[in-house]
């Protein structure tokens, strides 16, 4: 109940990703921060082919630990280049704008990924964290989100993103997107509530963006 998904990155570190295989991630401990009233917790996770033993993605999830802060622990993220960037769109309006509705099963859909929390399935159980029905995973309206990026600009190497709020099954998104050099910040916002969802997104292109979907 107290912990929230507070940002995710994903560097892609094969080129072409394979279509099948058996893949194997180690999954480590990459940074933990004392915020005061809260902790932070990094893991970081290399998810190799086994066959070949080559490295296919590297993740980091970053989880807020409410209430959990006040050990003596650093205040500060330790620089990962990519992985910690602030990435903040300019002030003009947006290159490119993608709206897509959710589906109502969006979140049971998604569930068959492996994400069995019950926040996104069992309404008893959302209604307790203060939600009036399940909320869609993070991950879920990141991956809508990203693949925006990847049809308007091409294929991407690493996407950062902060989590700034939830959506509901059904909801609307709508990617905001700016084109930065070789960089696409984006963000991402809730149509029916106008609030954002995902909040400084940034996503560093393969090949200039001439590798498309």
């Amino acid at each position: 109940m107290m912990l929230l998904h507070g940002e995710q990155y994903l560097e892609i570190r094969q080129f072409p990703i394979p279509t099948e295989g058996t893949l194997i991630s180690y999954p480590t401990l990459a940074d933990v921060i004392d915020k005061g009233n809260a902790g932070i917790v990094v893991q970081a996770s290399v998810t190799k082919d086994s066959k070949t033993g080559k490295d296919v993605f590297y993740n980091e999830s970053t989880i807020f630990v409410r209430g959990s802060g006040g050990f003596g622990g650093p205040r500060k993220v330790k620089d990962r280049g990519a992985a910690t960037a602030s990435n903040k769109p300019p002030s003009r309006q947006p290159d490119k704008v993608t709206e897509e509705k959710t589906t109502e099963e969006q979140a049971a859909l998604y569930r068959l990924s492996g994400d069995r929390n019950p926040l996104h399935i069992d309404p008893a159980f959302s209604s307790v964290g203060g939600f009036k029905v399940p909320i869609l995973h993070g991950l879920c309206f990141f991956g809508i989100s990203v693949k925006h990026v990847v049809k308007e600009f091409g294929m991407i190497k690493n996407v950062k993103v902060r989590f700034a709020g939830t959506v509901l099954p059904g909801q609307t998104l709508r990617t905001e997107m700016w084109k930065e050099g070789n960089k696409i910040l984006f963000q991402a916002r809730v149509v029916e509530t106008g609030k954002l969802c995902i909040a400084g997104g940034g996503a560093e292109l393969l090949d200039a963006g001439k590798t498309k979907l």
